[in-house]
């Protein structure tokens, strides 16, 4: 790992890690089951393009880094650590790996703290076992209070916990329970993410399991009223942090922040150019050994298109967009699902239930 003492301007890297032990019902994401003989392969492959990027030039220093997947923490911790030391990085900057709770071990998070890792995902989704099995997670509950209590130990120093609402049979209690539960475990940071029907996926394929959107709005009010309640902020939609304990890499994508991605389906966005890497670890590891490009596709956003893709991803957070991206029309109309925000409106607790029907009328 690269570091200097300077203020660097905001500037992501995204690591993807396509390797899971099992492939949830609900999972669309570019992840494989069957390829662990890769592994070694695959970190090389990352580490020369990386190399290759910064010997370019261009390529400015990461003031937060994000190995997401997949599961990163079944790569060995000396993996994540070489990846990360061939990462120019400013001081400072923020380290997140996603880890499944009954993957992480003392010496895989201390290894973590060594190389520089500053925060950890749990994929937690629930923390009721009927649950866990109807999601077709491997942990149980217990396997997250250990996971949780050994990244504390090593010394990470923020933890995230990232749920999931709103799977079929799921009954609010559960989710009561589960949100109660998490907040026991005083993490700094909660993702809640309404389950969502991906095309090509087994939940796709059973429509008597698709979530319903009432319950998954009650759902989200009891999440919201818990998790504010114990002192927690909601800082874009499915997102809340203790003060001063949002994930940076995350606001830097909700404010059309630059970041390279590395890896297979890794997606990357410098100055409205947004390219996305092949999709395979195979295809990916054996174009980097050629020496070839590893980018699939790529699109150039038109500046009207970037403006209106802005106030759309603000309008997600608390900071909310200016008054004037309404017609005064659509601010009246829209009065209970809008309050005076730090950039001018933001969404009402209502209002973030109903986010798509209110970015439709941004100007």
């Amino acid at each position: 790992m690269t570091a200097t003492s300077g203020v660097a301007s905001p500037f992501g890297v995204y690591v993807h890690v396509p390797f899971c032990t099992s492939r949830c019902d609900y999972c669309a994401f570019a992840t494989w089951t069957d390829r662990p003989h890769l592994m070694d392969a695959y970190v090389d492959a990352v580490c020369t393009d990386i190399g290759r990027s910064v010997a370019a030039g261009g390529h400015p220093e990461a003031t937060s880094v994000f190995f997401g997947g997949g599961t990163p923490s079944l790569l060995p911790g000396a993996s994540i650590a070489r990846i990360l030391a061939a990462i120019p990085m400013a001081r400072d900057a923020e380290v997140t790996v996603e880890c499944n709770p009954e993957t992480v071990s003392a010496d895989l998070l201390t290894c973590y703290v060594d190389a520089g890792v500053t925060r950890v995902s749990f994929g937690v989704q629930s923390m009721v076992d009927e649950v866990l099995l109807a999601l077709g997670r491997r942990h149980d509950p217990a396997s997250v209070e250990r996971a949780v209590a050994l990244a504390r130990a090593a010394g990470i120093g923020r933890i995230n916990l990232d749920l999931i609402y709103g799977g079929a049979g799921e009954t609010v209690a559960q989710w009561r329970t589960t949100l109660d539960a998490t907040v026991a475990l005083g993490p700094d940071h909660v993702s809640a993410y309404a389950l969502t029907v991906e095309a090509g996926t087994p939940l796709a394929d059973d429509p008597a399991r698709h979530p319903d959107d009432d319950d998954q709005a009650d759902k989200y009010l009891l999440a919201d009223e818990i998790l504010g309640a114990a002192g927690f902020v909601n800082y874009e939609i499915s997102n809340w942090a203790r003060p001063g304990q949002e994930c940076a890499h995350n606001l830097l994508y909700w404010s059309q922040g630059d970041y390279l991605g590395f890896g297979c389906a890794a997606h990357s966005h410098r100055h409205g150019r947004r390219w996305w890497n092949v999709r395979t670890p195979d295809r990916y590891i054996d174009l980097v050994a050629a020496g070839g490009s590893v980018e699939a596709s790529a699109e150039t956003l038109s500046p009207e298109v970037r403006r209106i893709e802005g106030l759309q991803l603000a309008l997600r957070t608390g900071q909310g967009v200016p008054e004037s991206s309404f017609s005064a029309e659509d601010l009246d109309e829209l009065g209970p699902l809008l309050e005076p925000g730090g950039a001018g409106v933001r969404l009402t607790r209502e209002g973030r239930l109903l986010a798509n029907e209110v970015a439709v009328r941004l100007r």
